[in-house]
């Protein structure tokens, strides 16, 4: 019989569930003490919090996903056990209390044990009670991820140490993307649980089911504003244990193809800082700037220009000329991306059919720029901007370090190094 089948002491629709429910629900911690460790019949007994199978029951109502097609034939039911809820609320006393009267650190009728539930909620003491009984640091859930893989706060990182001092494997395959916890940590910014798995022996490269290495899985995931420093941190971490900083997913994207994918160019720069090749071509054939090019439009707040400037300072390939009105036409409403990249040409023939793939409102959100844009059409370029792509051409890669190294004022070391006037001149 599998556990999905077993019959559970406490069912459902039992007066004992309903009651846990309302205190967990209520946060009444008194009360859901006083279930879990005194009106239970025994310390191991099965609970059933949740059973959707409707399909037991003809004149239950439908799901709506039903309605719709869309139901498949699996359900949820959700067991546990007392050290499970325990452990997952954090009440270290009951913890105690329940190992004491013999609970099972390892019983896991919902597929999670007690001490996957500390780690996801970042319950160190409860953790660290659970391991000193014995509990198994690499207990695999029923998806296949061991604890480590659920230290995914800040907040477990006491969990992680707990882990680890038990014997834990730093490098254990978890769930279907086969991560390890270093992935987790840089898919999540926890440079700190990265920097104690590195001190643990972590291999920085590894790779998990998608090809990726840690590096690449920070670069390759979305952020809040507020957590852009420590994925920098964290990466800039990575960098310096030694991880390829062009490592290639299974679609041949870089962590470069990525961080330029979601406009970060404070991490394009650090990852060009380490030799990040700017000419890497992906599956699709998009190179890093295609990749910001794409999505300037979605992000303009992100200000995409920095990451282009970052890439042409660094001697990326610019769009092949005849490309460009797709490049105006995607990026219009981002003038500052146009400019830089426009001014990374010597000359580049303008053509009055060019507006028409610029919105009208657009147009005149922005009119000095494009202005100054169409007013090239029949124009050369100045003998400064001449000179300036002479000077790039030159410095080739290294405009980025060579530039500043020139005796010239600020503004031209500005100039040289494409930062954007708002007008074409």
């Amino acid at each position: 019989m599998s556990i999905s089948d077993r019959l559970p002491d406490y069912p459902v629709n039992s007066d004992f569930v309903r009651k846990l429910k309302s205190a967990l629900e209520g946060r009444d911690e008194a009360r859901l003490r006083d279930l879990i460790c005194a009106d239970v019949r025994h310390v191991d007994a099965v609970i059933e919090l949740a059973n959707d199978d409707w399909m037991k029951d003809p004149s239950a109502p439908l799901p709506p996903g039903v309605l719709v097609g869309l139901w498949t034939l699996e359900y949820r039911r959700e067991l546990t056990t007392p050290l499970c809820i325990a452990a997952a609320q954090g009440h270290t006393a009951c913890v105690r209390h329940l190992l004491g009267r013999g609970a099972d650190p390892d019983a896991s009728p919902g597929g999670r044990g007690a001490l996957h539930e500390a780690c996801l909620g970042g319950h160190t003491a409860c953790a660290r009670l659970l391991l000193q009984h014995r509990a198994d640091p690499d207990l695999l859930s029923a998806e296949g991820l061991a604890p480590l893989h659920l230290c995914r706060t800040a907040a477990s990182l006491g969990c992680a140490q707990a882990l680890l001092e038990h014997g834990a494997s730093v490098q254990l395959e978890g769930g279907a993307g086969r991560d390890t916890p270093l992935h987790v940590a840089a898919q999540r910014c926890l440079d700190e649980h990265a920097r104690l798995y590195l001190h643990h022996g972590a291999s920085v490269d590894a790779r998990n089911g998608r090809g990726e290495t840690a590096l690449s899985a920070a670069c390759g995931a979305a952020r809040r504003p507020d957590e852009h420093a420590r994925c920098l941190r964290l990466c800039a971490l990575l960098l310096r244990r030694g991880a390829a900083a062009d490592a290639r997913d299974e679609d041949e994207r870089s962590p470069l193809h990525k961080a330029c994918g979601h406009v970060r160019p404070s991490l394009a720069r650090l990852l060009l800082r380490h030799g990040a090749d700017t000419h890497a071509l992906d599956y699709g054939g998009a190179s890093p700037l295609a990749r910001v090019l794409q999505t300037a439009a979605c992000a303009p707040e992100a200000e995409p220009q920095l990451t282009v400037q970052e890439l042409l300072n660094h001697g990326s390939p610019t769009v092949w000329p005849d490309a460009f009105p797709k490049v105006l036409k995607s990026c219009a409403a981002v003038p500052a991306v146009i400019e830089v990249l426009f001014n990374s040409y010597p000359q580049l023939r303008v053509s009055e059919s060019w507006k028409e793939v610029i919105p009208e409102e657009v147009f005149q959100m922005h009119r000095a720029f494009y202005r100054s844009l169409f007013a090239l059409a029949h124009t050369p370029r100045c003998l400064q901007h001449l000179c300036r792509c002479a000077i790039r051409k030159s410095f080739g890669r290294k405009c980025f370090s060579l530039v500043p190294l020139l005796p010239l004022p600020e503004t031209l070391q500005n100039y040289l190094l494409l930062e954007p006037e708002g007008v074409l001149r």
